[in-house]
């Protein structure tokens, strides 16, 4: 069977530490998986090592059957893979609609110049299509009516939910969320749970890092355990929340 996401014997090092240790895992077509671990698991760096933006040590990450190991990132975005970040990446006097258009221009072939010039520098066929995909999704997170304001005057949680639109503008067939309950309060992360959940109906693969368990293990179907750069477990919620090696690493309940 063809993994949509296939990772094979993934390790990185970082001078004489080893972030991430021969990790191998795998995301099908239409899950909703999510990724866990204790702080300095490898949780990031593994989504970094996936996304293309720090270069593997060694070990193979394959998408749709084709190994993308050592793509650039705008190359493995193309491709169909986008993704959030821990710390929010999001340009404060840019307008909502204009930090969105980012994640749009860096989909499609040509770079920045062709959106910012339109007619001069690649037609205003490109120019509607960044534009479409802009106002797709500002819409599927509920931003439309912000779209002019700039960035910097919307409150933390809707910066959360224009960050997502940023990478659904690149229009993906894989979404990587990192940690994108934190700093949300219990109303705000209920919502967003059922925000990914809709997200996830439309057929779209979700990976996600994410410290609330309760997010975690309520939409979720599977879940992979990192501990010290190593995975520990792979499983549905039941079986993870019964493994004992997930609850002596995670948890810190002694055996």
């Amino acid at each position: 069977m063809t993994h949509l996401l296939d990772i094979r014997n993934v390790s990185r090092r970082f001078g004489g530490v080893l972030a991430v240790n021969d990790v191998t895992g795998h995301v099908d077509e239409g899950e909703l998986v999510g990724l866990i671990g204790p702080n300095g698991a490898g949780k990031t760096t593994l989504f970094n090592l996936i996304s293309g933006f720090t270069p593997l040590s060694s070990g193979t990450v394959a998408f749709d059957g084709r190994t993308i190991s050592g793509l650039k990132t705008n190359q493995v975005a193309r491709l169909g893979i986008s993704r959030t970040f821990q710390n929010l990446r999001v340009f404060p006097n840019m307008s909502v609609f204009d930090n969105v258009s980012v994640g749009a221009v860096g989909a499609l072939p040509q770079g920045a110049l062709g959106a910012l010039f339109g007619s001069l520098a690649g037609g205003g066929a490109r120019s509607a299509e960044i534009s479409r995909r802009t106002w797709e999704a500002l819409e599927a997170v509920g931003l439309t009516h912000v779209a002019g304001e700039l960035a910097a005057n919307l409150p933390y949680g809707q910066r959360k939910y224009l960050e997502i639109a940023r990478a659904l503008a690149m229009q993906p067939r894989f979404l990587i969320l990192d940690e994108p309950a934190a700093g949300l309060n219990d109303t705000e992360t209920r919502a967003l749970a059922d925000f990914i959940k809709r997200l996830h109906g439309t057929g779209l693969t979700i990976m996600l890092v994410e410290h609330d368990m309760t997010l975690v293990m309520s939409i979720c179907q599977r879940i992979l355990v990192l501990a010290s750069g190593r995975k520990i477990a792979d499983g549905p919620p039941d079986a993870i929340r019964r493994d004992q090696a997930v609850l002596e690493a995670y948890l810190g309940v002694d055996a």
